[in-house]
């Protein structure tokens, strides 16, 4: 896509905080992503929808090279963050994931406190200069996290001590308190119950202030709720993309339709 056409949509170009073009992903012989290609813009929660194994985790995961970690994975086109390509050997992974932060399926604290559960990325990457530094991005995480006045007479009891909704907010503040500039969110409620669901949604809201958000979700009314784009994949392929309440109302591709009427899916 152009940048003439980008600006006749009216997506300002320098709102582009990732560029994906023709991204393509194999694991051994099988072709999981078909040629993606997709702005995703700063500022703006952007959902990843569609039936199981239609790619939407798989591609997410290209966006901080967590598909490195897998042998037999491959991953072909350009990713660019900032127009940086992500790619590049001379990227180091290591570095791209404290800027692209990611939360999981399933709440998973380290076996830590509280405190250093969120100060341990800050320590590795060498945010912090003294304790009183180190205390401080702790807390301002905790507070991003919406945490904060749950945890903070208990800062160094064990994170597997919290309930599930708390201890999936302590990984967002985990992933916050490196400073990223990207969030991505894998199924970040699947595993909560209702209450603890909403206040996850209301915090994604709220970091969508300081963060590109990408968050890949089974629920349409989810996606509906915390998204301002939404995507839609179906068998490796990037079916629609666009603003949520155009794809939720009026989807211009039959596939898009058929999976959000619950035909297909």
């Amino acid at each position: 896509m152009n940048d003439m056409t980008l600006l006749e949509r009216g997506v300002q170009t320098d709102d582009i905080k990732i560029s994906a073009r023709n991204v393509e992903v194999f694991y051994g012989d099988t072709h999981a992503i078909k040629n993606v290609n997709v702005e995703i813009q700063d500022k703006t929660v952007t959902a990843f929808i569609g039936p199981s194994g239609c790619g939407k985790s798989t591609f997410l995961r290209c966006i901080n090279r967590m598909n490195d970690t897998i042998d037999i994975c491959r991953v072909k086109g350009d990713i660019l963050l900032d127009g940086e390509d992500i790619y590049d050997p001379k990227v180091d992974p290591v570095q791209l994931r404290a800027k692209v932060g990611m939360v999981f399926q399933k709440p998973n604290p380290f076996p830590k406190s509280i405190y250093d559960n969120v100060a341990y990325g800050p320590k590795i990457h060498g945010l912090a200069r003294n304790k009183a530094e180190l205390d401080e991005i702790v807390e301002r995480a905790l507070r991003r996290g919406a945490i904060w006045d749950e945890v903070k007479d208990r800062l160094h009891s064990p994170g597997t001590g919290l309930s599930g909704g708390q201890q999936q907010r302590l990984c967002i503040a985990r992933a916050v308190a490196t400073e990223p500039e990207v969030l991505l969110m894998d199924e970040p409620c699947s595993a909560l119950d209702p209450i603890a669901t909403a206040q996850v949604e209301e915090l994604i809201d709220e970091l969508r202030q300081d963060y590109s958000v990408v968050i890949v979700t089974h629920s349409m009314q989810q996606a509906a709720r915390v998204s301002q784009k939404t995507a839609f994949f179906h068998l490796g392929t990037l079916v629609e993309y666009g603003a949520t309440d155009r794809i939720f109302t009026s989807p211009e591709d039959p596939r898009t339709e058929s999976y959000i009427t619950g035909r297909i899916g």
